[in-house]
């Protein structure tokens, strides 16, 4: 899944690229994708998109009237960029926006965004908020680089796994699986320890391996160009979905998993859990 890294990247460049131009046409290919029924699409015909930015794992697309598009690509999704924009409509497509230069006539060519999803799954999303509604953005946890974010990490009680909290969007957003599995790595601490249970330092670690981790990643998302088209996005990571490799650290370990019903968490022992393994769940058995 695209995260804060990929997102934030992704809504520079469409900024770049779209603010300031017209929205011509909004397709719906996808009839499940829209989750709003008002205001429509279609009210933002001849708007101007002011800005693209990111909130989490978001979207925002805010227009001249103050109405936002807010698009969610959940694990599957991804953005093609079309230039000039395309009638076809790809497996999986969701949403085909077309904008054109302010002032232009709406059948200029312009340019096209087209949402789209690999496999079977159609999570995919996007809504059309009016003013002042927060819709999938309400409730959403603070994000890494935030005041609040450290100050979470610093003083949390929580006794949930950090692998579950660091991926819960209203603990803290903008973290999923991929880039919390090497976050962890990295700060050296177990998938399965609690907030509850780290010494002060070990917080600070954590804290640092968060900025680190995610800092390195945009830095290498912004030398993407265009969309997000790459229908996978794994081999950016150090340590997640690289299970039986040998540990990136040069401990001599390898990696390991544990295996959920719709995913997967990868560690190292050695770096992370003292050398002890965590059972796969597949074993029905968890070691702590």
């Amino acid at each position: 899944m695209p995260e804060l890294p990929e997102m934030q990247a992704l809504s520079e460049r469409l900024n770049a690229l779209l603010a300031g131009t017209t929205l011509s046409r909004a397709d719906l290919l996808g009839f499940s994708s829209l989750r709003t029924y008002a205001p429509t699409p279609d009210s933002l015909l001849h708007h101007r998109l002011v800005s693209v930015s990111r909130r989490a794992k978001y979207l925002v697309w805010e227009f001249d009237d103050g109405v936002r598009i807010v698009l969610h690509l959940s694990q599957a999704g991804r953005l093609d960029v079309e230039e000039p924009p395309k009638q076809t409509r790809p497996r999986g497509s969701a949403v085909r926006f077309v904008f054109a230069p302010e002032g232009a006539e709406l059948e200029a060519p312009g340019v096209g965004v087209l949402m789209r999803e690999y496999g079977t799954q159609r999570k995919a999303s996007w809504w059309v908020l009016p003013p002042g509604e927060e819709g999938p953005l309400a409730g959403l946890g603070p994000e890494p680089g935030s005041a609040a974010f450290a100050e979470l990490i610093r003083t949390s009680t929580s006794k949930r796994r950090l692998t579950t909290d660091l991926r819960d969007q209203h603990v803290m957003s903008g973290i999923g699986r991929g880039w919390g599995d090497d976050i962890l790595h990295r700060a050296h601490l177990s998938p399965f320890a609690s907030f509850s249970s780290l010494r002060p330092e070990q917080r600070e670690s954590l804290l640092s391996a968060a900025t680190g981790v995610l800092d390195e990643a945009l830095e290498l998302e912004r030398t993407r160009k265009g969309g997000l088209s790459e229908a996978k996005l794994g081999g950016r990571f150090n340590v997640h979905g690289r299970a039986e490799e040998q540990c990136p650290s040069g401990c001599g370990d390898t990696l390991q998993r544990v295996s959920f019903e719709s995913y997967e968490m990868t560690y190292c022992p050695s770096c992370q859990t003292r050398g002890r393994p965590l059972a796969d769940r597949r074993l029905s058995r968890l070691l702590k």
